[in-house]
């Protein structure tokens, strides 16, 4: 465990809604697909995350949000199809301890292991930080797990991008670089994405402005226009998740393991900071069980292809 992931948890999947009569708007990026070097050319990733070899990857061209999918977008698939997500009927998510807003009672319980990660009853996407919360539309949704992911693609009629896809399009055109802009962390002195500032877990100087998430399109784009690929909010893709998958992956169009108990999350979020969870470098990795939901993971859409579920 770490500040990256909160406590995984079986959760329980509802059935995939209906198809959006009308389908949502997706602000698209649309990537003609090619070759890349996947995975950290600067061994500096953690060994169980399994971030190497580096290994050539030919991605087919796809269409990716510029955006993770907000609070709005999430909100207009919950009042269609009627939706309820893992946390909701759950009853509580997992919230950062310094962003709680509920009563002392609505805190359901903490881990040794990880103990800056409550479980917050009322914690949801409608209620980031518990029931005394309300989540502003520009935000990212959180509180999202990857079956809740998976049913608003089916209801968008989109699909998660494979971790191969994400990687291609979170560099952005830049070979071997340590970050999604170039090898400097704060190039110019600024704050290029929304990251842990000051002693973690204890204290955030809120030098980019930010305790949790920042409304989308807060920082400048990649060289692909892609928005927030470090930072923010963790991300969910297709795969499952292995740490040796790399060593066999297969040249073209990797879709990851075909057995494991969890899945693969990508960009880092607001929690991440080099003094214990580096994994904003465009190369990170990390993974969480399906049904597991919290305060710092969202997720973005990208086209299904013909054929594609």
């Amino acid at each position: 465990m770490d500040c990256c992931s909160s406590v995984p948890r079986a959760g329980t999947a509802g059935p995939l809604p209906e198809r959006a009569a009308v389908p949502p708007v997706h602000a698209e990026v649309p990537l003609e697909g090619g070759e890349f070097a996947m995975g950290d050319a600067f061994d500096e990733g953690y060994p169980a995350d399994g971030e190497r070899p580096v290994h050539t990857v030919r991605v087919a061209p796809f269409g990716i949000d510029a955006t993770t999918v907000t609070v709005a977008m999430f909100r207009a698939f919950a009042e269609e199809s009627g939706y309820v997500t893992v946390a909701e009927r759950e009853g509580s998510s997992a919230v950062f301890h310094l962003a709680v807003a509920a009563a002392r009672t609505d805190v359901v319980r903490s881990d040794p292991a990880v103990p800056w990660w409550l479980e917050v009853r009322g914690a949801d996407w409608r209620h980031p930080h518990g029931p005394l919360s309300r989540a502003e539309p520009d935000h990212p949704v959180v509180h999202v797990a990857w079956d809740d992911a998976v049913a608003y693609c089916a209801w968008a009629g989109r699909r998660l991008p494979t971790e191969a896809e994400w990687e291609y399009a979170a560099r952005g055109g830049l070979e071997g670089r340590r970050f999604a802009w170039g090898d400097e962390l704060t190039p110019g002195g600024r704050w290029p994405c929304n990251i842990w500032q000051g002693r973690f877990p204890y204290e955030n100087t809120g030098a980019d402005g930010h305790l949790a998430t920042a409304p989308v399109r807060s920082y400048p784009p990649n060289s692909f226009g892609l928005y927030e690929v470090a930072g923010n909010v963790w991300e969910w893709c297709a795969d499952r998740f292995a740490p040796g998958y790399y060593a066999r992956s297969p040249a073209v169009d990797p879709r990851g393991p075909e057995s494991g108990d969890r899945r693969v999350m990508r960009g880092g979020s607001y929690l991440c900071h080099r003094s214990y969870c580096h994994r904003y470098r465009v190369a990170a990795r990390s993974a969480n069980t399906p049904g597991s939901s919290s305060g710092n993971c969202g997720f973005r859409t990208v086209t299904r292809r013909p054929g594609e579920r």
